[in-house]
């Protein structure tokens, strides 16, 4: 994936200085704050957007002011959004994947058998685990939790446990595989962007990762067995179990569209085309095992209902008719619509990130964040706070990965340090801070898959949270600091 440059290329380009790069930075920060206050968990719904178009525009009349033309601050945000068509084409995909799983039972039948399977106590840590398995094993972090993901928080409603901590211990889960997998996006570019070994990276990787998962896993599992977060009741659980084989035939053959994704995630074929796939089995799945249900859902009772049924679970979800109101909340969601005003969000972010990009904005402050660092741990803790601060600004990982990779690997080699512990910091920061952020690509995608707010999820995405606190520490105690020239003693070792 590339970059475009950052650097004026123009004569008539004056370089910014770093109170032309905070202006619009310093105003978003504000009127994002102001927008959590006025309207809290809803402030996604509208509000940011807002704010971040008006930064954006902002950010292009700094850049104007320093030479650039109007014309060139829009191409910069078309580069911006154009960055992320791929990540908006996959969330429409699992907007429908989602309504067409419901619809053909999929969904509740993983709910049905999860309930009966998983202990409350046990259900955190299950979960953090469960999506770890998964993730590393398809190296997708949006794909696990788009399908596992959706099933275990409706696992934790019928339990009744606490949707929150569910949704960081998924988050949490499915990063851990997806920073650790081979197959990952995020891993390969890491490595390439520092011009390291794929698989020696993710070795290095291994000593801040794996301390973070296991005390996740600790405290998700501290958290189940003291069974604070409540806990739905025999009877309660049994209401749900019943309405939900009262609305669906429950069976193991409406698990086959989930088989056939993760197979098709397994053998590497790309996200897109995987999940339109998933999404059109599980329209197949319902017009063949749950006839009733889909033409419940067209509304009508005619030759073509069947297609109209499965037709609008794809763009519009499912809306259930179940009495049980646990039920019909937990199943009433899904479809291509569902996923507008994540778009909306990340084309917002995306069009402020590229203009902040196109004026020269982040590198500017980027390399004044450099001018002061003096220590390997001052170099850590500068490097993951870039790549958390990017990941705001930019509204995209991969520009926090990239950029800050590209920018800091003569600081790494300067200091004695192996291109290996800038990859790794790049993932302990870069790909594991991007779901913290609402109008991230990211944590705007986990907020509208799992249904709750980022701010909500944030402080139980425990693994997102401690990988970059133990780089800054592994920093600053220069604990394993691969220093130059080890690698090919590793590679000879292989």
């Amino acid at each position: 994936m590339s970059q475009a440059s950052t650097s004026p290329t123009n004569d008539s380009h004056r370089q910014p200085s770093l109170l032309d790069a905070l202006i619009p930075l310093l105003i978003l920060i504000a009127l994002l704050s102001l927008s959590l206050y006025f309207y809290g968990d809803g402030s996604s719904y509208g509000p940011n957007q807002i704010a971040l178009l008006l930064c954006a525009g902002i950010a292009a009349l700094v850049g104007m002011k320093n030479g650039f033309t109007w014309s060139e601050m829009e191409g910069g945000m078309l580069h911006g959004i154009g960055l992320v068509f791929g990540a908006i084409l996959i969330l429409l995909a699992v907007g429908a994947l989602i309504g067409s799983w419901i619809l053909a039972g999929t969904v509740p039948s993983m709910i049905y058998y999860g309930v009966q399977i998983l202990s409350p106590q046990w259900f955190y840590a299950a979960s953090c685990l469960i999506c770890a398995i998964v993730g590393l094993s398809i190296g997708s972090s949006w794909t696990t939790a788009g399908t596992l993901g959706v099933a275990l928080m409706g696992i934790a409603g019928a339990l009744g446990l606490n949707p929150a901590i569910t949704a960081g211990a998924v988050i949490s889960g499915a990063y851990f595989g997806d920073k650790m997998s081979p197959l990952s996006d995020t891993t390969n570019v890491a490595a390439a962007v520092t011009s390291n070994d794929l698989f020696l990276h993710i070795r290095h990787m291994l000593w801040t990762t794996i301390p973070a998962f296991t005390i996740a896993l600790v405290i998700f599992a501290v958290i189940g067995l003291s069974g604070t977060s409540g806990q739905a009741s025999a009877t309660e659980i049994e209401q749900l179990l019943g309405a939900l084989k009262d609305e669906f035939s429950i069976s193991l053959v409406s698990l086959l569209p989930l088989v056939l994704l993760l197979f098709m995630a397994w053998r590497k074929i790309p996200a897109y085309p995987t999940l339109i796939v998933g999404a059109l089995v599980g329209c197949l799945i319902a017009m063949i095992f749950e006839p009733n249900v889909t033409r419940q859902l067209a509304g009508g009772d005619g030759p073509l209902s069947l297609v109209k049924g499965a037709w609008h679970s794809l763009f519009d979800g499912y809306k259930s008719t179940s009495s049980n109101g646990e039920v019909a909340e937990l199943l009433s969601k899904g479809g291509m619509s569902s996923m507008l005003n994540t778009i909306w969000l990340i084309i917002s972010a995306m069009a402020f990130g590229g203009v902040m990009e196109r004026a020269g904005f982040l590198d500017c402050i980027v390399n004044r964040a450099l001018a002061g660092v003096k220590t390997v741990g001052g170099l850590v803790t500068t490097t993951v706070l870039t790549c958390f601060g990017m990941n705001a600004a930019s509204g995209d990982q991969f520009m926090a990965i990239i950029i800050p990779g590209r920018m800091f690997r003569e600081a790494f080699a300067d200091k004695g340090l192996h291109g290996l512990n800038l990859s790794r910091t790049l993932e302990d920061s870069g790909t594991i801070t991007s779901v913290l952020i609402p109008w991230n690509t990211c944590g705007a995608y986990m907020s509208a898959t799992l249904g709750i707010a980022t701010f909500a999820y944030a402080p139980f995405a425990l693994f997102n949270i401690l990988c970059p606190l133990l780089a800054i520490t592994y920093g600053w105690l220069h604990f394993k600091q691969m220093p130059l020239g080890k690698q090919s003693t590793l590679q000879a070792a292989d």
